[in-house]
């Protein structure tokens, strides 16, 4: 991921710490079969997509120690899309829980869960994603530009 400008920016630790949030609350979810649990992550990335206005990392911010510009910052715009798909999982898997179709819940769980837990070890797959979707359109965009 790129660094952006400070007043852009998200750092780093906030984003690995709702990437922890997410793993969190699946893992306990399933350990539990209290899925509900699965409400919380995906409440707090809708609030995120919709309000600009996550309350895990707006907690999570709280307890920094250095100044935002002593970090590494993530660019928003990929956080929003990367928060986009976490969402989408999310729901569906709350939604498949609900409807008692376990092995779709479980798919789209554990697809949010390891997507979020490569994301903390260092490879963003949303990113990836991300990525090859804007070198389709620009692709796209060549190819009738002639």
């Amino acid at each position: 991921m790129r660094k952006v400008a400070e007043s852009q920016g998200i750092p780093r630790p906030l984003v690995k710490t709702n990437q922890a949030f997410i793993v969190l609350t699946v893992l306990l979810s399933w350990v539990t079969a209290q899925y509900w649990i699965l409400a919380l992550p995906l409440a707090a990335g809708l609030s995120g997509l919709i309000l600009k206005y996550n309350p895990v990392i707006k907690l999570a911010a709280r307890f920094l120690r250095k100044e935002r510009s002593a970090y590494v910052l993530e660019d928003p715009e990929q956080q929003q899309f990367n928060q986009g798909i976490a969402v989408f999982c999310l729901a569906a898997g709350l939604l498949s829980f609900l409807a008692g179709w376990t092995v779709a819940a479980y798919v789209f769980t554990a697809m949010v869960a390891v997507a979020a837990t490569v994301a903390i070890l260092g490879f963003c797959i949303g990113c990836f994603i991300h990525y090859q979707w804007r070198m389709y359109i620009y692709r796209r965009k060549q190819g009738n530009a002639q």
